[in-house]
């Protein structure tokens, strides 16, 4: 596993990894070059939602709100009021249904963004993978192998 070329995209649960800075998004920061890249990765507007609702359900006291706040500073946020992702998710979602791939709305907004980018997805989430490779390239990081 290494970075790949192009913009990144970063599925919700990455920034989980990350702002709880233990070994697995130590892990996941080193081996994407996510804060040493020279373009910042992308995340979709639906992602700083989910990450702010994330950061009430565990319990994340103030320090780790604000570690959270500090990194959505670093990344690049798409806003989902674009032509270009509208018709991306429109794409999506109807290509899902068809084949019987039915994706959490949350998910199908942040594919559409790294369609609409032309970029790659990073995650750690296995719904994304019918999406690769005729929507966009899907980089799953296994869980289970992530460090402790």
């Amino acid at each position: 596993m290494t970075a790949r070329p192009g913009l990144v995209v970063l599925d919700t649960n990455i920034l989980v990894h990350l702002v709880r800075g233990k070994a697995p998004g130590r892990h996941l920061d080193s081996t994407y070059e996510l804060s040493s890249a020279a373009v910042r990765p992308l995340i979709s507007v639906t992602t700083v939602g989910e990450c702010l609702s994330l950061a009430k359900q565990f319990g994340w006291g103030s320090e780790k709100e604000k570690v959270l706040l500090d990194l959505l500073k670093q990344l690049v946020v798409v806003d989902i009021n674009d032509s270009s992702v509208l018709d991306a998710y429109a794409d999506i979602d109807f290509a899902s249904r068809k084949n019987g791939n039915t994706m959490g709305k949350n998910d199908l907004w942040i594919a559409a963004v790294a369609v609409a980018a032309n970029g790659w997805l990073l995650t750690t989430d296995k719904d994304f993978l019918p999406l690769d490779p005729d929507f966009l390239p899907v980089e799953w990081v296994n869980p289970q192998a992530l460090p402790a």
